[in-house]
């Protein structure tokens, strides 16, 4: 004899089933998987299973595109917090007929600012802090030593330091991008062996080597020869718009060395980083 509550609940189910399939529908339009009208009650079980798990997030998150990349850097803004308080330095110095101490706490006030701007806005910080870590610094070192030029030594000091480690990755053949690209992706020293990867890889970290030598072969011969308000305009043109140039650079010559597929990995894994980890 049928036992009619067995009856029930198979129907129960059934419809409970036809019912989250309907639910979940977006999730399956999203993806492509629209089920069938006709399919069966276990088929559309399956694949409203599917649509669950995608939407709780263990399912392959959506790649990431050219613009998701750039975002994750931090975008025009980013280059901004870092500049900002430069500018504000070599304004109020020349302004105030040469007020060293003036200028300096403007410049660390402006950094001061634009960090709390961004904790307001719940935005990343990770630029703002390195900016005004180094605006802070050269304050310092320039109230110490009572020269105003001082106030680029530390940038200097850190662009040599930069060029050395750059340069001594390619000489290597460990080019500095290849051997982070390594260990965020576990994949150890892999990418030396595809010649597009190394390629891609060695032409991106020495864009950035250039970066600081080109920093270095300007700076410094202003900065022997006491010129401050040279010093100062070349700290602003080879900050932001030298940045951003070597920024446009190294991804154009690495995403031009690789194949799409490659290229698609290669940033997927980029983008998270910058992202903090999360893709």
């Amino acid at each position: 004899m049928a036992d009619p509550h067995g009856t029930h609940r198979d129907q129960l189910d059934e419809d409970l089933n036809e019912k989250l399939v309907e639910i979940l529908k977006p999730e399956f339009e999203a993806a492509g998987t629209v089920p069938p009208a006709d399919a069966s009650s276990a088929s559309e079980a399956s694949e409203a299973s599917s649509a669950a798990e995608a939407a709780d997030g263990s399912a392959k998150p959506e790649a990431t595109t050219d613009k998701d990349f750039f975002h994750a850097l931090g975008g025009w803004g980013a280059l901004l917090d870092i500049g900002l308080p430069w500018i504000a330095f070599m304004i109020v110095y020349a302004a105030s007929d040469h007020d060293l101490k003036l200028a300096l706490i403007v410049a660390v006030a402006c950094g001061g600012a634009v960090a709390l701007l961004r904790l307001v806005r719940k935005q990343p910080l990770r630029n703002v802090v390195g900016g005004f870590i180094g605006v802070a610094f050269s304050a310092w070192v320039a109230n110490r030593s009572g020269k105003a030029e001082n106030v680029y030594l530390p940038g200097m000091i850190l662009s040599g330091v930069y060029l050395a480690i750059y340069s001594l990755s390619i000489v290597v053949r460990w080019p500095l991008f290849g051997a982070i690209y390594g260990l965020i992706t576990q994949t150890g020293g892999a990418w030396r062996r595809d010649p597009d990867m190394y390629r891609g890889f060695n032409r991106a970290t020495l864009v950035f080597a250039g970066l600081f030598a080109v920093r270095l072969v300007i700076q410094i011969p202003l900065y022997l020869t006491e010129q401050l308000n040279a010093l100062g305009i070349a700290k602003i043109g080879l900050g932001l718009p030298l940045y951003a140039l070597a920024l446009w650079l190294s991804y154009s010559v690495l995403r031009g060395s690789l194949p799409d597929d490659k290229w698609d990995d290669a940033r997927e894994h980029i983008t998270g980083l910058l992202r903090g980890g999360k893709k």
